[in-house]
């Protein structure tokens, strides 16, 4: 749905379980007509659709394809941005540093990206532009050394340029402009505001330019334009908020390095203050602990008073060296609903969402924006709540926080 002229709102529907494309029809079947009905009754409602592997291979075909148009057109919705990012299995089962497989050196990541185009560029209606976020390239801790570590960038980055020429081809065909949306995180390859600029200065536009002089014969000017036009950040508000970086600040860099924000998505991580004594912390723990679960990566940031951070690669991690940490602030990757700002002893990010909200009415930032809470099955005891009712809370939270603004 448009919360401002030219930019849509939507949810991520990877909130929901199911790996095949029927799984994933009866879920939009099920949810989405009754929470257009409560947002979004005189006009049309936008989906942020997650498509797995499996689910893509069965959309590409044109019945199908054909049969999901006719149920958008009829129930006035429309998809203008996918979830690119897990390929797999992602409910009811462990994820953790899986969700990165298969990464950007394989060609089955690049080939599972352009099929989600070939099928977005089909469901986006014209004069709108489609985006897809998917992985920072890989998870970092898959390689050793150095050297490996620059040749998974390597390989990443011919395989993203390889995507940017098909959406060239699909712009010429279409018209439609349609962007792949890096999306940053803890312990992937990118996870910051520097690395994404290095990233795009050092790597991805001296090859990336070199590559579509070389296979397109574009000019060096064109070949970057494309790439800029093509490539884009996803700021994922809870990433960003891990690493202690401010919204602003990571907008105002974007813009002057010339990267393209193409979705931010909505999402509030986990925040707690270290108190020094013994009690306290044994108290943290004991808070912290039911959060440490089995399904996902829940790494930690920890910051001292002297603003050093440090990384843990998972709560339960954390949580083993809590009694001895320096740290006096913790932030967790556990995406918790956007529309609490604290849960009893455990505080979110929510101020960053708020920030954002205001930077969004302010200018023109991003054109897509999408609620991501995907961990509602496993929050603990006592959060988890009906999903179409939280879904809609969600969004009627962010709709009413950009009506103040």
């Amino acid at each position: 749905m448009i919360v401002k002229e030219g930019t849509h709102l939507t949810y991520c529907t990877n909130i929901h379980p199911g790996e095949s494309w029927k799984e994933t029809f009866d879920n939009l079947k099920k949810y989405i007509p009754k929470i257009k009905e409560e947002l979004s009754s005189t006009q049309p409602f936008g989906i942020g659709l997650r498509l797995s592997n499996e689910a893509s291979l069965v959309l590409q075909k044109q019945e199908e394809l054909q049969l999901f148009k006719s149920w958008l057109k009829e129930n006035d919705c429309y998809v203008f941005t996918m979830n690119g990012f897990p390929y797999g299995g992602f409910h009811g089962q462990v994820v953790k540093d899986k969700v990165h497989d298969p990464d950007w050196t394989t060609k089955d990541r690049r080939d599972y990206t352009i099929r989600l185009f070939e099928i977005l560029a089909e469901l986006l209606p014209n004069q709108m532009e489609g985006g897809i976020s998917t992985s920072p390239l890989s998870y970092r801790f898959w390689f050793n050394t150095q050297h490996d570590l620059e040749r998974a960038i390597t390989k990443s980055t011919t395989h993203l340029v390889q995507v940017v020429a098909k959406l060239i081809e699909i712009r010429q065909k279409s018209g439609k402009v349609l962007h792949l949306d890096i999306e940053p995180e803890p312990d992937g390859i990118l996870e910051n505001t520097a690395e994404m600029l290095a990233y795009f200065q050092d790597w991805l536009i001296p090859m990336g330019t070199r590559d579509l002089m070389d296979s397109l014969q574009m000019s060096k000017q064109d070949a970057e334009s494309a790439i800029r036009e093509h490539i884009r950040l996803c700021y994922d508000v809870c990433h960003f908020a891990l690493v202690y970086e401010k919204p602003a600040e990571v907008f105002k860099a974007m813009e002057g390095a010339g990267i393209k924000i193409g979705k931010i998505q909505i999402s509030a991580a986990l925040k707690i203050n270290i108190p020094d004594s013994e009690s306290g912390r044994s108290l943290i723990k004991e808070t912290l602990s039911p959060f440490a679960e089995s399904t996902y990566l829940h790494q930690v940031i920890g910051r001292d008073q002297n603003g050093h951070i440090e990384s843990y690669r998972d709560l339960d991690q954390a949580l083993d060296l809590l009694s001895d940490t320096s740290q006096n602030e913790w932030r967790i990757h556990f995406h918790v609903p956007v529309f609490l700002s604290d849960y009893g002893k455990v505080s979110s990010t929510q101020s960053d969402i708020s920030e954002v909200l205001e930077l969004v009415q302010e200018k023109d930032v991003s054109k897509h924006l999408e609620v991501e809470t995907y961990t509602w099955d496993v929050l603990p005891e006592g959060m988890n709540i009906d999903i179409q009712n939280s879904i809609i809370r969600e969004l009627s939270w962010v709709t009413e926080n950009m009506k103040k603004k």
